[in-house]
């Protein structure tokens, strides 16, 4: 699950067409597989703000 909305460009980056025209089901395979790496960083990320965040709360003993 996405935690903000795509910034997908008008135009297919892959095909080079209008992503409105065709269906993109391959190309959007393809996409995936080439941001997979980019999102797991993404994810990482975000995960690692959540559980600061969470340390920040906890009270010290």
């Amino acid at each position: 699950m996405a935690t903000h909305s795509l910034d997908l460009p008008v135009m297919c980056d892959i095909c080079g067409q209008a992503r409105s025209t065709r269906n993109h089901s391959r190309c959007s395979k393809i996409r995936q597989q080439r941001k997979n790496v980019e999102w797991e960083s993404y994810m990482a990320n975000v995960t690692a703000k959540k559980l600061h965040q969470l340390q920040r709360l906890q009270p010290l003993r």
